[in-house]
């Protein structure tokens, strides 16, 4: 197990076990964002897909991860940055859908537009998505 998968473990008060272990690594070593059956396979037979649950509902609430919601109304889950904390996540970027490869990934640099709602409104999350083709998929 790595020091920042412990730092980050206990940065949140979270007790250090096997799956979260695991499952936090792939997190790190992935530039994108990843769907529940993709930590399934790759976290091993070790851990049930309710204990993967879990693990992944615990990071979301703590502001480990985020959920990206998808066209085929699946959800795929990327790291935070710093600036997300318990109960708060600060995903002001744009997340972006290859139609070739199906990679989603977080584009930190690219600022979700301020969205001024009519008087009344009060938006609690806005979600940005672009489809499309990504770096790796371009010729």
């Amino acid at each position: 197990m790595s020091t920042q998968v412990e730092n980050i473990l206990k940065r949140n008060q979270l007790s250090v076990t096997g799956s979260r272990s695991r499952i936090l690594q792939l997190f790190l070593e992935q530039p994108g964002a990843l769907a529940h059956g993709d930590i399934e396979r790759k976290a091993g037979e070790k851990f049930d897909r309710v204990t993967v649950y879990r693990t992944l509902q615990t990071f979301v609430d703590k502001g480990i991860i985020h959920t990206i919601p998808t066209a085929d109304n699946s959800i795929r889950y990327a790291l935070c940055k710093d600036e997300c904390a318990e109960g708060h996540h600060q995903d002001h970027h744009i997340h972006f859908v290859c139609d070739n490869c199906g990679n989603t990934y977080c584009l930190d640099d690219v600022v979700t537009p301020e969205i001024n709602l009519p008087k009344g409104y009060n938006a609690r999350h806005s979600e940005v998505v672009v489809n499309g083709t990504c770096k790796d998929c371009t010729p």
